[in-house]
Formats: structure tokens, C-alpha cells, sequence
């Protein structure tokens, strides 16, 4: 990856992590998720499944509904999602759906990741994936709240 495209992920990826941040603080789980199109942040989303009392509120589908409705289209192949962890097979679903042109997540989901159930890509043939970036801050933020939880 050249070094520019990886500071640009960097970046991105730390307004998803602001995200996830704002989803701790309301003791959801800390996820969280921007949408980036040309340079710009078209969305932004964190889980709200507590708050909502609604299983579909990740933070890639609250996100994905507010880029719809920002640029009036359904679909997102000139755009890039950043998320803190690695989708599910729900939110897989909806990003293969949008076309989104390109995903980048923090850290793997072993036990609820898309990877952990399928043996090939979920998401459209155009999307490309990246994923590690800034993997240890996404991490902790997820290994934190749930020792919280435990105690």
C-alpha cells in the first residue's frame, strides 16, 4: 500500500474510531463507522442496538442509510467505508448491496466477522478490502468494553 493511501486510511479510520468512542460512552458495543467520498465524509455511524432496541442498528448500516440519503442513490461504487471492526454477515449483505467501492476495517471479528462464515469475498466483485488499519486502537476499544462488562 503507498504510503499516501495509507495516511489518508489512518485518518479516516480515526473519525471511525471517534465513532466507536461515542458508542462506548452509551455502553454499546464500539463499533463505529464513516463513509468517505471524494475526501470527504459523507456519514458517519456507531452502534445504537441498545439505544434503538433494534439488532440491525450497526454502525455500517446506520451509516450506509445516511450516505444514501446524502447523495439521493442507493449505490456507493465512488465511495470508501471505514470501520472499526470487521463487518458481519448482516452488514456484509447491505455493503455487497450498496456496491460500496472500497472497505477498510480496524480489526478481525473471529467469533461474528463475515470471514469467520465465509470462504470467499461477500461484497461485490468491484469492492476492494483493506483491512489493519490501526487494528491495535480498534482492538482495545472492543477488549476494553468487554472486560468492563465482566467485571
Amino acid at each position: 500500500m503507498d504510503k499516501k493511501l495509507l495516511e489518508q486510511d489512518e485518518q479516516f479510520m480515526t473519525k471511525a474510531l471517534e465513532e466507536a468512542r461515542i458508542a462506548f460512552e452509551k455502553d454499546e458495543v464500539p463499533i463505529g463507522a464513516v463513509i468517505v467520498q471524494n475526501n470527504t465524509i459523507i456519514s458517519r455511524g456507531h452502534n445504537l442496538t441498545e439505544q434503538l432496541k433494534d439488532v440491525t442498528a450497526h454502525a455500517e448500516m446506520i451509516a450506509l442509510t445516511s450516505a444514501f440519503n446524502y447523495i439521493g442513490a442507493k449505490y456507493l461504487p465512488d465511495a470508501t467505508l471505514y470501520v472499526t471492526i470487521e463487518p458481519c454477515n448482516m452488514c456484509a449483505g447491505a455493503l455487497y448491496w450498496s456496491k460500496i467501492g472500497r472497505i477498510v476495517f480496524g480489526a478481525k471479528d473471529i467469533k461474528h466477522g463475515y470471514s469467520s462464515s465465509y470462504s470467499k469475498s461477500p461484497f461485490h466483485p468491484k469492492t476492494r478490502l483493506s483491512s489493519g488499519i490501526l487494528e491495535e486502537q480498534c482492538s482495545l476499544l472492543m477488549k476494553t468494553f468487554f472486560e468492563n462488562k465482566r467485571k
